[in-house]
C-alpha cells in the first residue's frame, strides 16, 4: 500500500541563544491512502508540534530537521508559498478551537468565500451555491441564514462543522485534525466524531487525528502512534497498541481510560432502579 505521507527522523528544537532545546526527537511515521493515523499523547508530548513542523507553521526560532514527503513531494525545505497552497488545498486542517480560526469582524459567508477564492476559480453565484452545499453536507440547518451570521452567533460545534465542510470541499488528499473535539461540549463532540467517521468510511481522504483521548481514537484510528516527551514511544495498528502495549507510558494511558470507563459504567448502573435494570 502506498503512503500519502512519509516522515522520517523528524526533529524539532527551539533556539535559545546558542542553545538548542529538543522538543521532538527522531519521529517517523507513514499515513497510508484512505487510512487514519491517530497520534495519542498528553499536552506537551509533541504531537501538535510534529504536524506544525511538517506544514511550515513554526517561526525562525525553531529548527526542523529530518525528511518528509507528501504525495512524493518533499515538505521540509519547501518554499513558504508552496506550503501555504498545500495547507488550504491538498492538505486540509481542522484545529482545536474553532472560534480562534474565524475573524470575529466578518460574516461566516465572507470568510468561506475568501478561502474558496484562494483555491478555486468559482464565480460569485457558483461560490454562493458551493457554500450552501457545504453547510447542507455538514447537516447545518438554514445555511443561508448561517452565512449571514458572525462567528460569535454560532456554537463551537457548528463552527467546527463549518471548518470540516470547508476543508472537505477543496478535495484534500489529507486532513490533519488537531484535537478537534477538545473545546466543544460533549453533545457537539459526538456530532463531530460522526462527521469524521463518515469521512473516513468514504475512503477518499487520509486522516491524521491528534488527541489526548484514547476513547476518541478508538473510534476512528487504523494506526496509532503514542508520543511522550517529544518521542514516539509506541506505534502499530490501533488494536495491537490498545491490546498489547509494551511501553509503560502507553499502558498507563490505557489503564487510565479503562478506569474512567469502569467508573462511568458503575455510575450508570448504580443510577438504575431495579425495574430499569431488569430484563423486559
Amino acid at each position: 500500500m502506498s503512503a500519502i505521507l512519509d516522515v522520517n527522523d523528524l526533529c524539532v528544537s527551539f533556539r535559545q541563544g546558542k542553545r538548542r532545546i529538543p522538543l521532538v526527537e527522531n519521529v517517523s511515521f507513514r499515513v497510508e491512502k484512505g487510512h487514519c493515523l491517530g497520534i495519542l499523547g498528553e499536552s506537551g508530548s509533541g504531537k501538535s508540534m510534529t504536524c506544525k513542523a511538517l506544514l511550515g507553521l513554526l517561526d525562525d526560532n525553531f529548527e526542523v530537521t529530518g525528511s518528509s514527503a507528501f504525495e512524493g513531494m518533499p515538505l521540509l525545505g519547501a518554499s513558504p508559498e508552496k506550503l501555504r497552497r498545500l495547507r488550504g488545498g491538498r492538505i486540509g486542517m481542522v484545529l482545536q478551537n474553532p472560534m480562534s480560526c474565524f475573524d470575529p469582524l466578518y460574516r461566516i459567508g465572507e470568510q468561506m468565500a475568501e478561502t474558496l477564492a484562494e483555491h478555486t476559480r468559482l464565480g460569485r453565484r457558483a461560490m454562493r451555491e458551493k457554500m450552501v452545499d457545504i453547510l447542507n453536507l455538514m447537516r447545518i440547518r438554514t445555511p443561508e441564514d448561517v452565512l449571514r451570521k458572525y462567528p460569535h452567533q454560532l456554537s463551537g460545534g457548528m463552527l467546527q462543522r463549518v471548518m470540516i465542510g470547508l476543508a472537505m470541499s477543496l478535495n484534500p488528499s489529507l486532513i490533519i485534525a488537531d484535537e478537534p473535539t477538545t473545546a466543544i461540549d460533549s453533545i457537539s463532540q459526538f456530532a463531530i466524531m460522526q462527521e469524521f467517521v463518515r469521512i473516513k468510511r468514504q475512503g477518499e481522504v487520509s486522516l491524521i487525528f491528534i488527541s489526548h483521548d484514547l476513547g476518541v481514537l478508538s473510534l476512528i484510528a487504523d494506526e496509532v502512534m503514542v508520543m511522550h516527551q517529544g518521542r514516539a514511544v509506541e506505534s502499530g495498528t490501533a488494536r495491537h497498541v490498545f491490546d498489547n502495549a509494551r511501553d509503560a507510558y502507553t499502558r498507563h494511558l490505557i489503564d487510565q481510560h479503562k478506569a474512567v470507563m469502569s467508573r462511568f459504567l458503575a455510575a450508570i448502573h448504580a443510577g438504575k432502579t431495579p425495574r430499569e435494570g431488569s430484563a423486559a
